[in-house]
């Protein structure tokens, strides 16, 4: 559309940054970050933006429920959207916790767990099949954390805990991991939670550090993985909708 001689093109400002619309509040790590991992920015089909909230480890976040932590995050969720971000998520599932405090403090949409998915996804499936939550470290994943995040509590659970690498790595914040045992700790958890649950309709990772395996999982396993990228990825989508031309099917142009 052209404009008019009269009419001005004017933009309009109050960010630092723009072209990210998701703010991401980081744990304090120094794990290895592989390309689809949360922390990994190639992950991403748009810009995001990141903030640390120093001295907050994952053995805060998941062993600790977030103890001393909340505050951290809840400032760093008003630097993001300050600086830019239209909506705020975290790098840990198991802060579902901060979830109703993160959303009451910043005046933008507030997704910290990619658990609340589950809800959503359950009403996708057959009455006779259930989601079933893989998360890192089952003993610590509460009720507590599955009712702030709206997860029905008869929901099947199983944990990469009793692996090789996977969750000893994360929660020991080691600088080395074997991508091959990881992987086979999350295709392990599956087939025993599948051994116990034949149900299994679907499968929602609760840690931010596994979607680089959801495809593994499909692949074996031929279940919908959902994820904390496929959680953003629409989150993102509201945030930012797609600009359609409605034009563009008229055959006159």
């Amino acid at each position: 559309m052209k404009l008019g001689h009269n009419q001005k093109n004017i933009i309009v400002g109050g960010k630092t940054v723009y072209g990210g619309t998701v703010g991401i509040c980081m744990l304090d790590t120094q794990f290895p970050r592989m390309h689809g991992d949360i922390a990994n920015s190639r992950t991403w089909s748009v810009p995001v933006h990141y903030r640390v909230v120093p001295g907050s480890t994952p053995k805060a976040a998941v062993y600790e429920q977030g103890k001393d932590i909340l505050e951290g995050f809840i400032d760093a969720a008003k630097h993001l959207v300050k600086m830019g971000a239209d909506g705020i998520t975290t790098n840990c599932g198991f802060l579902s916790l901060f979830q109703e405090e993160m959303a009451n403090a910043v005046n933008v949409p507030v997704a910290t767990s990619s658990l609340m998915q589950t809800q959503m996804v359950q009403s996708l499936l057959p009455k006779n099949k259930k989601v079933g939550i893989l998360t890192i470290h089952k003993p610590s994943l509460t009720e507590k954390h599955l009712k702030a995040a709206n997860v029905p509590l008869d929901t099947p659970i199983i944990g990469t805990e009793n692996g090789k690498e996977f969750t000893r790595v994360i929660l020991n914040d080691e600088k080395e991991m074997d991508v091959d045992l990881a992987r086979q700790d999350h295709l392990d958890a599956v087939e025993e939670l599948l051994k116990k649950h034949s149900n299994i309709g679907a499968i929602v990772m609760e840690c931010t550090n596994m979607s680089p395996f959801a495809a593994d999982i499909r692949k074996k396993f031929q279940l919908p993985v959902f994820n904390i990228y496929t959680f953003i990825e629409w989150f993102q989508s509201g945030l930012l909708p797609t600009r359609f031309n409605p034009d563009h099917d008229d055959p006159r142009r």
